[in-house]
């Protein structure tokens, strides 16, 4: 019994991931932020990997659908930056979804893990970026380093009211989904999450 759930779970995070990966394509800007700030709703997959089976799945499914993307599409760097912030954005977003939810499991809950997660992913986000990926960025890309006050205005009037805008929009699909599929997500947690 317990090699059957092993192995459904590793089908069902391959299925979520490649969903994943496909939503990651369809990609779209959002004015009047830089344009390299891209909403896609590709960590839907990852966050229902995380409610339904745990953080793992949704860690794995955001590292499988960004190997793929890296693989599939490349990236203007030739070190995957993009892919690595992408990454590391899901796992903000998802964890304290998925911590939280565990705990209330209920709409209440869920609403209350992606108002967190919005808000970690954001700061956390903003922090990064401003020590990690856009220095990375434009190091790689050979263009001159933005620092000083430009680089603190791109953090503070682009990178962090993005990420509160996607998370407010990842926030009412998942809302919605989850409303639309609860019997499908008890049936998963009792599956895959014990007791």
């Amino acid at each position: 019994m317990k090699k059957n759930v092993k192995l459904q779970s590793f089908i069902t995070i391959g299925m979520l991931s490649s969903i994943s990966f496909l939503l990651m394509l369809f990609n779209f800007p959002i004015p009047p932020f830089p344009a390299f700030l891209e909403v896609d709703f590709s960590d839907m997959p990852a966050l229902l990997a995380a409610i339904t089976m745990g953080p793992v799945a949704g860690i794995l499914v955001e590292l499988f659908k960004n190997v793929l993307d890296w693989i599939f599409s490349g990236t203007p760097t030739g070190v995957p930056v993009g892919h690595m912030a992408n990454f590391v954005t899901g796992i903000l977003f998802i964890l304290p979804v998925s911590f939280i939810f565990n705990r209330f499991k209920t709409i209440t809950g869920l609403v209350g893990g992606l108002a967190i997660g919005t808000v970690v992913m954001a700061v956390g986000m903003s922090v990064l970026n401003y020590a990690v990926f856009l220095p990375m960025y434009t190091y790689f890309l050979g263009m001159e380093p933005v620092v000083g006050d430009s680089l603190y205005k791109m953090i503070v009037a682009g990178i962090l009211p993005f990420n509160i805008v996607k998370g407010i929009l990842l926030t009412g699909i998942m809302a919605l989904l989850f409303t639309t599929m609860r019997k499908w997500i008890d049936r998963q947690r009792s599956m895959y999450i014990a007791k």
